[in-house]
């Protein structure tokens, strides 16, 4: 089974390139903050087999277009990717170099954007554009091969991106908790708690230095709790994502794009189609909305951008 193939065209033969594009590293106005916010605004875009538009990306599709709409030119495969620009060893990569790994057993086959603090963004064919931790210790690092510096940014700009835009760990520390959940929607929405001198859960003291955060979203209808306990420190998994941002945004109308893992009868089922219809969230490549995955920091801000 091919886990996280790019595109056939990734195991292709190295074909010529310009000697333009081959001899060395581009120079560019462009930084490296600048090139990464681009590719933070498609995390969620689903994986396609040889996609390379915002419907649906493979690897390299995903890497072109990103580099593209920075002013770069890079190839179309990973192969020839892995022959563009400057060889740089893992303990050197720097924000927006490329990284290769082998993920079929027959050479480079996958390839993502090196995002810094150890992590890079990529097309998986799992869950589409994410986020993922080089040292993964599951299946990443074993398959990584080599790193490509393809752009050399300024050197300020270097040290401004790594100082100002640090990228989050894919890990369990980058999961959203409920309480973490509940305090972005209340910055979000400006909402405020009617009282604060008693909690509305179980769980909660009246004394929590977040009671005012509990309490706006109790009373909003936002988070209403599981047999009178919040569970602040529980990881918010995708369906419970779909039921808060619909009761939040008091979003309409539903589209039942037939998710293999969401059932008509499932208890979130509307929740998760109406999150569909209102352009939210497309589900995984593979079909799966991912009823019971938690969900990370960097994915809820996409989600509540998308509806800002």
């Amino acid at each position: 089974m091919k886990r996280f193939l790019c595109s056939l065209a990734a195991v292709a033969t190295i074909t010529a390139f310009s000697p333009q594009i081959e001899a060395e590293a581009a120079s560019v106005k462009t930084t490296e903050s600048q090139l990464m916010n681009i590719a933070d605004d498609y995390i969620g875009v689903p994986y396609k087999w040889g996609g390379t538009t915002t419907s649906g990306f493979d690897c390299s599709g995903y890497i072109q277009y990103v580099f593209k709409k920075a002013g770069v030119s890079v190839p179309r495969t990973t192969s020839q990717m892995a022959a563009t620009g400057t060889a740089v060893s893992k303990s050197n990569l720097q924000v927006g170099d490329l990284v290769f790994f082998n993920t079929s057993g027959r050479g480079i086959s996958h390839a993502g954007i090196y995002a810094g603090n150890n992590n890079f963004i990529h097309a998986s064919s799992s869950r589409g554009v994410m986020i993922t931790s080089l040292s993964d210790p599951y299946y990443w690092g074993s398959k990584y091969v080599t790193a490509r510096r393809v752009v050399d940014f300024p050197a300020k700009a270097q040290e401004v991106a790594q100082v100002a835009a640090p990228k989050p760990a894919v890990n369990q520390e980058a999961y959203v908790t409920r309480l973490e959940a509940a305090e972005e929607l209340v910055n979000k929405l400006g909402l405020k708690a009617s009282q604060t001198s008693k909690s509305y859960f179980k769980d909660i003291p009246a004394n929590h230095p977040k009671i005012a955060v509990l309490n706006a979203v109790y009373e909003a209808g936002i988070f209403t709790g599981s047999n009178g306990n919040f569970n602040a420190d529980q990881n918010l998994n995708r369906t419970q994502m779909a039921k808060i941002l619909v009761e939040a945004y008091d979003l309409e109308g539903q589209t039942n794009p037939g998710f293999h893992d969401v059932p008509n009868n499932y208890w979130a089922a509307g929740y998760i189609y109406t999150l569909y219809h209102n352009n939210v969230t497309t589900g995984y490549a593979n079909g799966n909305y991912g009823i019971y995955d938690p969900l990370y920091e960097i994915q809820l801000d996409k989600f509540i951008d998308r509806l800002n």
